[in-house]
Order: structure tokens, then sequence, then C-alpha cells
């Protein structure tokens, strides 16, 4: 009979002590959720550069890893391109765009982009942000998404708009980028 009484008691105690701590664990929890969410407060920034992707010469930004010799389809390059204030690749560097592309059309001359913009002037030293999609480098302006980005950009999302304003027979290029992220 003792037994059987401690059996019980046991088994109660249990079950109120596991209860009572789902119980403050859980409130505790939502309310941490609730003061972090009413205190974000979301913004849009608008960043104006310059990308040089530079496939020639003896210092190339930008090598090819994958794929065919040809710029075919399957084409994959690995970049470490220059971000810049100005046109000019000698104008004040701003960051790099590491990452790589890769043509994946068959049918006309597309990119898939996975590339990250490290920032390294300014209040956005050190921040970045995250684009992945598809870049119709042949339309006069492409639009890719932001999907991420760290530091002052984290959680951030938007879009990036891409012109091209020069392009050369050995496959380097200059990229005006407006890139409109909005973040916490």
């Amino acid at each position: 009979m003792a037994s059987h009484v401690a059996c019980t008691l046991f088994t109660l105690h249990f079950i109120l002590f596991s209860y009572l701590c789902t119980i403050t664990c859980g409130a505790f929890y939502e309310e941490e959720t609730e003061a972090i969410a009413i205190k974000r407060i979301e913004k849009t920034t608008h960043l104006h550069f310059y990308f040089h992707d530079i496939v020639s010469g003896k210092n190339p930004t930008a090598i090819r890893i994958a794929g065919p010799d040809n710029y075919a389809f399957g084409g994959t390059m690995m970049a470490d391109d220059p971000l810049t204030e100005g046109l000019e690749i000698s104008s004040k560097a701003v960051g790099k765009a590491q990452g790589l592309y890769a043509l994946a059309s068959q049918n006309d001359i597309c990119l898939l982009m996975v590339m990250n913009f490290a920032f390294t002037e300014g209040k956005y030293n050190g921040s970045s942000i995250s684009i992945l999609g598809r870049n119709q480098i042949l339309n006069d302006v492409r639009e890719m998404p932001i999907v991420g980005g760290s530091g002052l950009f984290r959680l951030a999302h938007g879009y990036a708009l891409a012109h091209t304003v020069w392009f050369d027979k050995q496959g380097d290029a200059t990229v005006e980028y407006n890139v409109y992220v909005s973040h916490y």
C-alpha cells in the first residue's frame, strides 16, 4: 500500500512539475518575442555603386572554375570583383562582389548569380548583402533579389537593379548597381 501511494505521489509530482515548467518557459519565450518585435523599425537604404568584372589580363577578378571553355551553357565563374563609388575602376573602392555566376540557360544568355556584396567603407564597413537570382545580361536593366545580409543589413531583403555601362570583346564589364535594401 505504501509503495502504491509513493508511486502515485511521484507521478503526480512529475506531471505537475512538467506542466508548470512548460507554462513558465513558454510564457517567458512569448514575452521575449513580443518585446523584440515592438522595438524593430524597418528602413530602406538606397546604395549606388559600380561592379567591375575583369576576366582578361594578368590579374583577372573573375575566373572560370567549371564548364566549357567558350562561355556557353554551364560555364561557371568565381569572382572577387571590386565595387567602386564611381564609374572608373580607379575611383574609391567601397567593397567587393564575392561569389559565383554561371550561364544557366540553354536558349538565351542568362546568368545565375550567387553573390555577396561585402562593403569596406563608411558606415557599412563590415556589412554585406546577398544576391541570389537570375541576371538576363542582354536586358538593359535587370532586377535581382536580395535574400539576406549581415552586419547593418542583418535580415535584409530587397532588390538590386543592374545596368551594364561598358563591355568589351574579351568579356570585361562595368555594371552600375542601384540597390534598394530593407533592413532593421
